[in-house]
């Protein structure tokens, strides 16, 4: 792959104004940053700028390395992609199906009723959540959350993207190893790939160097009372720029789970045309090449991180609004074609 830096600024240049976005670009090959640009605000009524080090929230980026987590599980023999969810749930969320697997859930397929249906009509700052997002800390937390979804098809039917399905998984993976699914993320993912500012937040506790993520293009209004306060299972990792190639180069180096495995998870499974994409297990994937993608969109957070593993070259899109990072995705789409 052969980037023209110029020619890709000047089309980054005119997404940013087109739409005031608010964030971090970046294109990494191999161990070479050879574009970066920054915009908008970090705190807006504070006029703290975003900076390339700034830590963003992914939102739904996240997925993947929840999958990991559990891929580090299934490595050690915790939990086997055939374990069903009620096998570990016992009586709670009983309107999943028995014969839900992990392999069902880590690739969407598992069809069990979703907390935050993505097809349902609602939107992205609407108030969704039942339960006060200040008590959502844990997996645990959100059983109440998770009640009362009848299932949509029966489980191995067909793709149906699915939040709570991750939540789910989540839980599985906190009552298997005995350990906070934050803590699990923490150390046999983040820690092995070398990712030190990469950590789920509170959105009422960040750092000096986290962006908060804001409603809308202009005004002071943030998402602290649309998410849960602590992320989980299916969103809520905040990193940077930086980590997320480290990321990349670690997950492919088979520095965070074993090649084979990697391989297995970067597989496509199934043509998600509404996307444009294809998926994997826990990974999206582009629709005809190699490339493997991370997509993040919610209240405040627009992401995307793509990476074609064959030259090692990394192309992410950061924002901390709603939707200003969809017209600088668009304008870098292209490179991977």
């Amino acid at each position: 792959m052969t980037i023209d830096v110029a020619e890709l600024d000047a089309a980054l240049e005119s997404a940013v104004a087109r739409n005031q976005f608010s964030g971090v670009i970046t294109v990494d090959v191999a161990d070479r940053r050879i574009l970066e640009r920054a915009h908008g605000y970090a705190h807006r009524a504070h006029g703290v700028p975003n900076t390339p080090s700034t830590r963003f929230a992914v939102a739904s980026g996240s997925k993947s390395v929840t999958a990991l987590a559990v891929m580090r599980l299934v490595t050690d023999g915790s939990l086997g992609l055939d374990t069903t969810a009620r096998s570990v749930l016992g009586d709670d969320l009983p309107l999943i199906d028995d014969a839900v697997t992990v392999e069902h859930l880590l690739t969407h397929t598992s069809g069990i009723g979703d907390y935050l249906d993505e097809e349902a009509d609602w939107e992205v700052d609407d108030h969704v959540l039942r339960s006060p997002v200040h008590l959502l800390t844990s997996a645990e937390a959100f059983l109440p959350e998770l009640e009362g979804f009848a299932p949509s098809f029966p489980p191995g039917e067909r793709f149906a993207y699915n939040n709570g399905g991750y939540v789910v998984l989540a839980l599985i993976a906190e009552r298997v190893s005995g350990r906070t699914f934050h803590d699990l993320v923490h150390s046999e993912v983040c820690d092995r790939a070398g990712l030190d500012a990469t950590r789920y937040l509170r959105s009422d506790d960040l750092p000096a160097d986290a962006a908060l993520g804001y409603l809308d293009p202009t005004g002071n209004r943030t998402n602290v009372l649309h998410l849960p306060v602590l992320g989980n299972g299916d969103g809520g990792l905040y990193t940077t720029a930086a980590d997320l190639h480290r990321f990349w180069q670690a997950l492919f180096d088979g520095r965070v789970v074993a090649a084979g495995t990697v391989a297995q998870m970067t597989r496509p499974r199934h043509d998600v045309p509404a996307e444009d994409l294809r998926y994997g297990t826990g990974f999206w994937l582009h629709r005809t090449g190699p490339a493997v993608v991370l997509e993040g969109y919610d209240a405040g957070a627009s992401f995307r991180s793509t990476h074609d593993p064959r030259t090692r070259t990394t192309v992410s899109v950061l924002g901390n609004t709603s939707e200003g990072a969809w017209p600088v995705v668009a304008a870098t789409a292209g490179l991977f074609d």
